[in-house]
């Protein structure tokens, strides 16, 4: 895929920065933080704009008017981005790792339900899906997991993360937060091949829905450009922090 090797060559300009300098790496991680953490929520429906998400997190101040569990939702992605560069020093992912992120994310709205398989069977509006009954999920995930290191292997690493969200999601393992989880997940595997974090704007909800559901139907190529798309514009983004332009 071309759009593989154009990504690639962005990343080759990333790396040839490196050692980055450490004060303007935290402020790039910190960029991503607050463009991560509302995109992925805003998704959702998520009613903070990105500039109330930046003074929630990095301020402490609530917006008035808005639901308290739209603050909680910033607040807990924002924690569970720092897990994200923690686990990023290794390479492995682990079916641990994965309940982390969610708990991390969720215990602010249901600490019961956080990192926590669903016991109950969910309905996803808007879609014909259906996902696995609860009682399968244990073995679902357990069975994902061990087909993680294969995977890395034979595919380029945004492939590899785009099958990792979407694996995620088929599956549907939490009673909520499914969709912030795979992408956290999906940027986990990002990370850990050296890539940078990936950002899907809200602007592209329609097509990442969509794509999403095409998966549904057994084609996930849709779904894949649409990942190496926003995978591209991301590397875009951290070479124009990093070169100043």
């Amino acid at each position: 895929m071309d759009r593989l090797k154009r990504i690639d060559g962005l990343k080759s300009r990333i790396d040839a920065h490196r050692p980055i300098d450490k004060h303007l790496l935290g402020q790039i991680k910190e960029y991503f933080r607050i463009g991560l953490t509302y995109s992925s929520n805003a998704l959702e429906g998520n009613s903070l704009t990105e500039t109330e998400t930046k003074i929630v997190i990095e301020d402490g101040i609530t917006i008035g008017g808005k639901p308290v569990r739209d603050h909680f939702e910033a607040l807990g992605h924002s924690e569970a981005y720092d897990l994200l560069y923690h686990l990023a020093k290794g390479k492995e992912i682990t079916e641990a790792n994965i309940k982390a992120l969610h708990r991390l994310f969720y215990y602010r709205i249901d600490v019961k339900q956080a990192g926590k398989y669903r016991r109950k069977k969910v309905i996803i509006t808007g879609s014909d899906f259906i996902p696995p009954a609860p009682d399968r999920i244990p073995e679902l995930m357990k069975a994902f997991v061990m087909t993680i290191p294969d995977c890395r292997a034979k595919y380029h690493p945004v492939e590899f993360a785009a099958l990792l969200h979407k694996e995620l999601v088929m599956i549907h393992p939490f009673i909520d937060g499914n969709g912030r989880a795979a992408r956290l997940l999906m940027n986990l595997a990002l990370l850990q091949d050296g890539y940078p974090i990936a950002v899907i704007p809200p602007v592209l909800r329609r097509d990442y829905l969509n794509s999403l559901n095409m998966i549904h139907r057994g084609n996930q190529k849709p779904f894949i450009n649409l990942i190496a798309g926003v995978c591209y514009e991301s590397a875009k983004e951290y070479l124009r922090l990093l070169e100043g332009g």
